[in-house]
């Protein structure tokens, strides 16, 4: 638009087909550029530290963290910075988890052509944006708890719960998980007992299963 600044975007996603698709979906537009791009979550933060955008696009699925692990530690570093989350999972408790994590909007990968400029816009100017099933989930939830006078479900594991799950179900061992998260073993065999006991599952099979079909990485 003439006259006015572009938004500055940070696209972070760990196939490098989706962030050139996406690239090309955003950089076609007058009033948005790409300005970074990052493979994983970690890098992503790197990168918003560096570049300082007015937008972060994340991913959910992502190597060593995942897009709502980077939106948490990206809300609190950098307040201002609008992100939203690019997703392939039309899955009720991440778009719980995307709004808590300091998202302003949530758009599903296999319609971002005919979302993501829109979303990206709504977001420069602080409005929300979901699909239009992300918006009839918030309707029925928030009417089925106010049914039942209750509150918003509190998520089934913890954060560092959810950090260990992921690297069980990347292939890492207790030792390796006890060195990237600086923990020791000890601790990550115990979050490991606790995650198979709160989700009643056997083995690190029956967790990786899990965690493919909560999000937190791919098949």
């Amino acid at each position: 638009m003439p006259g006015k600044a572009k938004t500055r975007i940070l696209l972070a996603d760990d196939h490098a087909l989706v962030r050139r698709g996406v690239r090309l979906i955003l950089d076609s537009e007058p009033d948005l550029t790409v300005v970074a791009e990052a493979s994983d979550g970690a890098e992503a933060i790197g990168m918003a530290c560096e570049e300082r955008p007015d937008l972060a696009i994340l991913d959910i699925a992502m190597p060593r963290l995942t897009g709502l692990q980077t939106a948490r530690e990206l809300s609190r570093l950098q307040p201002d910075l609008r992100i939203l989350i690019l997703t392939m999972y039309d899955n009720e408790q991440y778009l719980f988890e995307a709004l808590k994590a300091g998202a302003v909007g949530y758009v599903l990968k296999s319609v971002a052509d005919r979302d993501l400029v829109e979303a990206c816009r709504a977001a420069m100017r602080d409005e929300p944006f979901l699909y239009p099933g992300a918006i009839n989930t918030l309707i029925r939830s928030y009417l089925n708890h106010a049914r039942e006078g209750g509150t918003l479900p509190a998520k089934a594991i913890t954060d560092r719960e959810e950090e260990i799950l992921k690297l069980v179900a990347e292939g890492h061992t207790s030792k390796e998980i006890a060195s990237i998260l600086v923990i020791s073993v000890k601790t990550v065999e115990r979050h490991r007992a606790n995650l198979l006991q709160k989700l009643g599952l056997k083995d690190r099979l029956e967790l990786t299963r899990y965690a493919i079909r909560v999000g937190l990485i791919e098949p």
